[in-house]
């Protein structure tokens, strides 16, 4: 990939308003988005998320009405919910220790000063009231990084945060996490007057500064 492609991509991706409810993303490429997301960066690599990807088509109807009636919800070939781990414990940092020490066969007593600055970290964000903002703000990483893999691979994509994340929480029976963002993914109709639309962005003079 050279560096002219990547910038096309970008500029063809978009927020897709309608999709083509009869074409679907095919199994190897819906398998390398799964990946991405697997793959998505986070501090300290807690991962405090859940991605929920939801086939259900009744399920996806259900989730319509709370996201602002949004016909991308239902017509999309994938749809994917992001969710943010709430209260973040020393289970999450444990779970994360112990997986490293499997991985790559160090003991988990020579991970014992990582796991204690994760620790102080964690009460810190506890104490100052921005512990579930911190998780929030991890999981925008992995939207971001979804939206350009999908772009690489010709893949439309449209992210969705007008959405009930109560009402999304209960249908999708999510525990200890709560939904922030839906991202709906397949290809564009032909009929999404919004397709060719130029893209509105400011340049790079005005929003890149140079020191």
């Amino acid at each position: 990939m050279n560096p002219d492609f990547l910038v096309q991509q970008l500029r063809w991706r978009y927020a897709t308003k309608k999709f083509d409810p009869a074409r679907r993303i095919p199994d190897a490429t819906w398998k390398a988005l799964e990946e991405s997301l697997v793959l998505s960066p986070s501090s300290f690599g807690l991962q405090p998320w859940k991605f929920v990807v939801v086939e259900s088509p009744e399920i996806r109807s259900k989730l319509q009405p709370i996201s602002w009636n949004q016909s991308q919800v239902v017509d999309a070939s994938h749809f994917v919910v992001f969710a943010g781990r709430l209260r973040l414990d020393s289970t999450d940092i444990d779970a994360l220790i112990a997986k490293t020490s499997e991985l790559r066969g160090v003991p988990s007593e020579k991970l014992e000063g990582y796991r204690s600055m994760m620790l102080g970290f964690r009460q810190k964000l506890e104490e100052s009231g921005g512990l579930d903002a911190w998780s929030a703000r991890q999981v925008y990483l992995a939207i971001g990084g979804l939206l350009t893999s999908a772009a690489l691979l010709g893949i439309d994509a449209c992210p969705l945060e007008g959405i009930d994340p109560a009402g999304y929480n209960e249908i999708l029976g999510l525990r200890g996490y709560s939904a922030l963002c839906a991202v709906a993914l397949g290809y564009r109709s032909l009929e999404d007057a919004t397709a060719n639309l130029p893209k509105v962005r400011y340049p790079v003079s005005q929003v890149i500064q140079r020191i």
